[in-house]
């Protein structure tokens, strides 16, 4: 049952919850994204981490909690990293190319994050709404767009009249397809995407698309 309490044996295998938690999320991460929410299967992560069923259902409630907590996770740690970004440091244009430059390498080095954020959109979002600390997540990304935005526009480097939301998006929209398309892509046209050097000129396309979008 989901709601069944371990064993104090089963308690005392750790004495670092937090630890065990982060354990099981990082197994979670990788069973959700390869089989999604109805293919992974409790047994197969609590045997990767050691742990038991019931632990998992300790920490986490039940099967689906888990897996929203491992979408929140996945946000954090992207957010958590554009925070050390420092981009108020920096002119607004330097600011701009250096959030995308990191959005699209961020897409690139995390598949998971790709084919988790693909099958909640599957999903339509259903595990997401029922989160308490998703939109909070996130609001940060929008600040941050917001700052840099405003500065430009002040600086008249940026034309005027752009919505911070919808500039995230292009961003989001243009690095991830990169990834969740990939295979497909490279099929159809006979094209090798996840080349070094096709990765590279991407890149550099991606930010230029987004600045040229902006610029005044």
């Amino acid at each position: 049952m989901a709601d069944a309490k371990p064993s104090a044996r089963a308690l005392t295998r750790t004495n670092d919850p937090e630890r065990t938690m982060a354990g099981i999320l990082e197994i979670a991460t990788v069973e959700f994204a390869k089989k999604g929410l109805d293919g992974a299967r409790i047994d197969e992560i609590a045997a990767a981490t050691k742990t038991s069923k019931r632990m998992i259902y300790y920490y986490f409630s039940s099967k689906e909690g888990l897996y929203r907590a491992v979408l929140e996770d996945m946000y954090r740690r992207m957010r958590s990293i554009e925070s050390s970004l420092h981009l108020t440091d920096l002119p607004p244009v330097e600011a701009l190319q250096k959030l995308v430059g990191f959005t699209f390498d961020h897409h690139h080095d995390n598949e998971n994050f790709i084919r988790l954020v693909m099958s909640e959109n599957m999903q339509r979002g259903a595990y997401l709404s029922q989160s308490k600390s998703i939109q909070g997540l996130n609001v940060p990304a929008i600040a941050a767009i917001q700052e840099l935005y405003d500065r430009g526009v002040a600086s008249g480097v940026f034309r005027a009249g752009l919505d911070p939301v919808d500039i995230h998006a292009s961003i989001s929209a243009l690095t991830f397809f990169n990834v969740s398309n990939q295979h497909t892509f490279g099929l159809i046209f006979n094209h090798d995407p996840a080349s070094p050097k096709a990765i590279a000129v991407r890149r550099k396309n991606i930010i230029d698309m987004v600045l040229r979008f902006m610029l005044a």
